[in-house]
């Protein structure tokens, strides 16, 4: 996928005017990425590949309507910020623990005019416990840790999109049989190499 199918593949699955908030939200992430390392500056370069057509493949594996959509260590706002301006009457609760990337994050919602999204600033931990229809994490930690600290946010409903790179497959691999029966790979859309963990349920942790 190059820049230019990346942003056909997010016009087709955002809302009207999606391109236009997806570049006013990429302007903001090139000059707040000169203040704080945001992201790498390569991947700027490539930036509706490696991070808006990345986060946005994830709708494909719900429903549109689905919501409450919880997505850990939102950092930069991958994926949850993307899921948010394509998707902006989805109910999606970002966490990030580190104040100046929450800075950012509020910073987007206001100018975007997120209304429906909201940042929890803090550690998962201390977060409040809700029932969400989604869970999502990009690179937030190694998949034992990330349910072990998520499953209480979690239904027998709830969807689990976990991107997980090119080592996905083989790290389920290494998880207990009953959560190696919950989830599922899916290759991802923007790298054929890299995969995508899909599960549904809560899972039962020790």
């Amino acid at each position: 996928m190059n820049e230019t199918k990346a942003r056909e593949f997010c016009a087709q699955r955002g809302g009207v005017g999606v391109i236009e908030r997806m570049e006013r939200f990429i302007a903001m992430l090139a000059e707040e990425n000169t203040r704080q390392n945001l992201v790498s500056s390569a991947s700027l370069e490539q930036v509706w590949v490696r991070h808006i057509a990345d986060s946005l493949q994830l709708i494909d594996h719900v429903p549109r309507e689905t919501s409450p959509w919880l997505d850990l260590g939102t950092g930069a706002g991958f994926p949850g910020l993307v899921i948010a301006i394509a998707l902006p009457d989805t109910e999606v609760v970002m966490v990030e623990s580190r104040k100046r990337r929450v800075e950012f994050l509020d910073h987007v919602r206001t100018e975007l005019g997120l209304s429906r999204s909201r940042v929890i600033g803090s550690r998962l931990e201390t977060a409040a416990s809700f029932d969400a229809a989604v869970i999502s994490a990009r690179a937030f930690a190694p998949l034992d840790k990330l349910i072990d600290l998520s499953a209480r946010f979690s239904t027998h409903s709830t969807v689990w999109l976990l991107p997980k790179g090119r080592t996905g497959a083989q790290e389920l691999l290494t998880q207990s049989p009953a959560i190696q029966a919950m989830f599922h790979v899916e290759r991802s859309a923007t790298d054929p190499d890299a995969a995508l963990l899909v599960g549904q349920g809560r899972p039962t942790t020790p």
